[in-house]
C-alpha cells in the first residue's frame, strides 16, 4: 500500500502543465531540534513529499518544464558513509534518478552553481516564501541576479509567484491511492479509540489511555500520532487542545479523546467522548445528545455541490436550539446565531480538510461571498462540540450557567469523504450512539 512513482510523476506533469514557461522550486522540511543536539523524528514537507515521495532533509526539487533535458531535478545530500553511520542511510545522487525518477540530480552543495540554468529561460519563479528564511534569501538572491541581467538578455524570470494557489487545489482532491492510505489511517485510528474505551476506567490516568492509543498506532504499522493526542477527563475536556494528559480519571466524569494515526504520511482524526464509569449523568447525556444530533445532521450536508459552510451552519443551528431548550441560552435562535452569542459554548468551526496535513491545504472560501463547493475526492472532518467551562462567562443578556452543567465538554468527530453520490464516513467503526457506548 502506498503511492506508486507513476503517480508522483503524474502530479509533477500536472503541475508543470499549470506553470507553463515557469520554474517551480520546492524545499524539503528542515530538521528540528528537540533539545541540545537531539533531533525530532524527521517529517518531510507535505508539498515536497506530494510531488516526489522523497523523505530526506537538505533537498530541493526543481520543476522546469521549459528545459530541453531536465524537467525534474533533485538536489540531495550525497552519499557519505561516515555520516550515514551516525544518522542513517542516504539515497544519494544516483538513486535520486533511478529510484525517484529525476531527470538530473546533484549534490545539494551544487545548488548555487547549477540552479541558474533552470531559471534563466523561465518567465517566472514559482516558490513559496515559507519559514526557512535562509533559503528564502537564496531564492531571492538568484532572482535578483537574473533580474539585473534581464535588460541585456531579454530573458529570465520577471516575477516571483507562490506555489500554493496552484498546487494546493491538486492536493485537495484525493486519488484512489491516497484514499486507500487514508482509509488505513482511519481504520488504525478507530482501532485505537475502541481500545481506549475498553481500557479507560476510574482511577486510571489519562496518560495510560494515551499509551494504549499510541501503542496501537505503532503496532498496526502507523508512523505514530498524527498530532499530539488529547486525552481529557472531566473539565479538561473543555480545553480544546489539552495535551498534558496527566490527570487521574474519576467516576461520573466524561473522557474526551481526540487522537489520530498517521499512516504513509496520511492522517486520521477522530474524537469521541464517553463516560469513564460507563454511565452518563443526566446533564452529560443531555449535552451529548445535542452534539450527536448536530454531528449527524451536519454529516448529511456533506455531499457534492454543497457549499463548504453549510454543514457548519447546520451544526450551529442544532446546538443553539438544544441549548435554548435546556435554558442555557435565552432569546431568538436566529438572533443568537447572527450575534454569535453561542460562542462561549461552541467557539470553533465544525471541520477542516484532512490529508497529508491534519489541517490540510485548500481554500475554504474563494472570496468574501463564495464558499468552496464540495466535490468527490475531498476529505474533511465533522466535529461539533459543546464546552461548558467551569469558568464560563456568558455573553451579554444570557443567563448564568448553573453549577451542575459546568465542567462538561463533549466533542464528536469523524473523517468524511465526499463521494459522487453523497459521503462515506471513514471512521464509522468507532461507536458514538449512547446505547453503544454506555455500559449495560
Amino acid at each position: 500500500m502506498g503511492i506508486d512513482q507513476r503517480e508522483y510523476r503524474q502530479r509533477r506533469e500536472q503541475l508543470m502543465a499549470k506553470i507553463g514557461n515557469g520554474t517551480a522550486i520546492f524545499r524539503s522540511a528542515p530538521t528540528a531540534v528537540m533539545h541540545n543536539d537531539v533531533e525530532y523524528v524527521y517529517r518531510q514537507d507535505s508539498d515536497f513529499f506530494y510531488l516526489t515521495g522523497f523523505n530526506e532533509p537538505e533537498a530541493v526539487a526543481v520543476l522546469a518544464p521549459h528545459h530541453e533535458e531536465h524537467r525534474f531535478v533533485l538536489f540531495v545530500q550525497p552519499k557519505d558513509l561516515e555520516k550515514e553511520t551516525w544518522t542513517g542511510y542516504r539515497c544519494g545522487v544516483e538513486a535520486a534518478k533511478t529510484v525517484y525518477g529525476a531527470d538530473e540530480a546533484y549534490s545539494i552543495d551544487e545548488l548555487d552553481e547549477k540552479l541558474p540554468q533552470y531559471l534563466i529561460k523561465a518567465d517566472r519563479i514559482y516558490y513559496h516564501l515559507g519559514r526557512d528564511r535562509i533559503f528564502n534569501n537564496v531564492i531571492l538572491s538568484h532572482w535578483q541576479r537574473l533580474m539585473a541581467g534581464y535588460q541585456k538578455r531579454g530573458t529570465g524570470p520577471i516575477a516571483l509567484e507562490d506555489t500554493h494557489p496552484i498546487l494546493h487545489p491538486m492536493r485537495l482532491v484525493k486519488s484512489e491511492a491516497e484514499l486507500e492510505l487514508m482509509r488505513k489511517a482511519a481504520a488504525i485510528s478507530a482501532q485505537a479509540h475502541n481500545r481506549a474505551r475498553e481500557f479507560a476506567r476510574p482511577g486510571r490516568y489519562e496518560y495510560e489511555v494515551q499509551a494504549e492509543i499510541e501503542h496501537t498506532f505503532r503496532q498496526e504499522g502507523g508512523i505514530g500520532p498524527a498530532y499530539p493526542s488529547i486525552v481529557a477527563s472531566g473539565a479538561n475536556g473543555c480545553i480544546l487542545h489539552y495535551i498534558e494528559n496527566n490527570c487521574q480519571m474519576q467516576d461520573n466524569e466524561l473522557l474526551l479523546i481526540d487522537a489520530g494515526c498517521s499512516y504513509g504520511y496520511y492522517n486520521g482524526d477522530i474524537t469521541r467522548t464517553f463516560p469513564v464509569g460507563g454511565k452518563f449523568t443526566p446533564e452529560q447525556k443531555a449535552i451529548y445528545e445535542i452534539v450527536l444530533e448536530a454531528q449527524l445532521k451536519a454529516i448529511e450536508e456533506v455531499k457534492p455541490g454543497k457549499p463548504y459552510n453549510e454543514f457548519h451552519d447546520m451544526a450551529v443551528c442544532v446546538i443553539v436550539k438544544g441549548l435554548l431548550d435546556l435554558g442555557l441560552l435565552r432569546g431568538d435562535l436566529e438572533e443568537i446565531i447572527k450575534e454569535e452569542k453561542y460562542k462561549p459554548f461552541y467557539m470553533h468551526r465544525t471541520g477542516h480538510w484532512l490529508g497529508l496535513d491534519v489541517h490540510d491545504v485548500g481554500v475554504y472560501k474563494h472570496n468574501e461571498e463564495t464558499w468552496q463547493t464540495l466535490q468527490p475526492g475531498q476529505v474533511l472532518t465533522v466535529e461539533p462540540g459543546i464546552y461548558i467551562s467551569p469558568h464560563i462567562k456568558p455573553t451579554e443578556g444570557q443567563p448564568e450557567v448553573p453549577k451542575n452543567w459546568r465542567g462538561i465538554g463533549v466533542r464528536i468527530e469523524d473523517d468524511v469523504l465526499v463521494t459522487a453520490s453523497g459521503n462515506e464516513i471513514l471512521t464509522s467503526a468507532v461507536p458514538k450512539l449512547i446505547e453503544d457506548i454506555e455500559s449495560v
